[in-house]
């Protein structure tokens, strides 16, 4: 028997993504889509896309009856998805794509997020849904909080590298380019196609992006000691994509073979021959990372590149592959569309 999904948030990017997905998933069955803002309306209208699947029209999140629900897909934005969560039935399982359970210490969540948490107990409940690393957490919670999309590039390139200690933890850097759906559906003038296309600029210089505070949880917890990354994000004129690059201190080697040990039996994490780097390209549509390691003209140093897309592993296919362990399905079910290239 299929189980049962709800969306909230079904006419964003990354619900979208999640009914592409699903559509292509043979367990489980999508019987609500919450959108307030479109309620009333169909899928198809929205998203034109999606016309050929047999879909719920959209409603507001007080017309679902959750009773026979297994699973909610919460992809709303952060703050208002804390006060739905809140109140959502306690049997239901839920994914959360915002940023609302990410961070453990409620005084840090209000240092990056500007607002006190109001949904304390569902917070202590949480686990980080970054799957490679929390699978057993992730397959018995109730709750599970999927990463930043920035915060999941970076750190498949550098928690292995600090859990080994080949890398010194007191000079790194994270120069990353993120594709414009990363900053979500709603109107925005810097992303107006006149104002984005032919240029690149950076955001959130100087350490302001709030994917930091997932950083300096997890890595610092990693190392047992404060780790701080410079990090600098970049907005780039393409649709689909995240492009990270690390500068590390440490035998290039040794970062490679770190690097292909840790990923060996890992379904979605692609460490490419040492030399080789990856492009968002490889990865579009897809639920795949691709890392490569190559090392620099100084000696001593490596720089590490990984690629992934930005809506399905940095988000959405990351749902579904949580998903898929709360409801005890394999891993991969839904997640294996090779990347649409060119």
């Amino acid at each position: 028997m299929a189980h049962k999904i709800a969306i909230l948030g079904a006419s964003g990017y990354t619900g979208a993504e999640l009914i592409r997905l699903i559509a292509t998933h043979p367990n489980m069955e999508i019987v609500a889509l919450g959108a307030n803002s479109k309620a009333g309306q169909s899928m198809a209208s929205v998203f034109p896309h999606l016309r050929h699947l047999a879909l719920p029209d959209l409603v507001t999140i007080e017309e679902i009856d959750f009773a026979g629900v297994d699973l909610c897909f919460c992809a709303l934005p952060h703050a208002t998805s804390q006060e739905v969560i809140r109140d959502l039935p306690k049997h239901l399982k839920v994914v959360d794509l915002s940023a609302d359970f990410r961070l453990r210490d409620p005084a840090e969540y209000k240092k990056w997020y500007g607002n006190d948490h109001a949904a304390l107990d569902c917070q202590k409940e949480a686990v980080y849904g970054l799957t490679e690393f929390y699978r057993d957490e992730i397959a018995s919670a109730r709750l599970v909080a999927g990463t930043g999309c920035n915060a999941a590039t970076g750190q498949y390139i550098l928690r292995p590298l600090i859990s080994a200690g080949v890398i010194d933890l007191d000079d790194i850097i994270l120069d990353l380019k993120c594709a414009v759906s990363g900053a979500g559906r709603s109107l925005k003038e810097n992303l107006l196609h006149a104002e984005l296309s032919e240029g690149y600029n950076a955001y959130a210089v100087g350490g302001t992006h709030r994917h930091l505070g997932e950083f300096d949880q997890e890595f610092s917890a990693l190392a047992g000691r404060p780790v701080r990354v410079q990090f600098t994000p970049h907005l780039i004129p393409a649709n689909r994509g995240i492009l990270a690059t690390s500068y590390v201190k440490g035998a290039a080697q040794a970062v490679h073979e770190t690097l292909q040990k840790t990923y060996a039996g890992e379904p979605f994490i692609q460490v490419l021959p040492f030399g080789e780097t990856p492009s968002t390209h490889h990865v579009r549509g897809s639920n795949f990372c691709h890392i490569g390691v190559t090392g620099d003209r100084i000696e001593g140093r490596a720089i590490v590149v990984a690629a992934l897309d930005n809506l399905t592993k940095g988000s959405s296919g990351q749902a579904l592959q949580n998903a898929n362990l709360m409801l005890g399905e394999a891993e991969t079910e839904g997640l294996m569309s090779v990347p649409v290239f060119p």
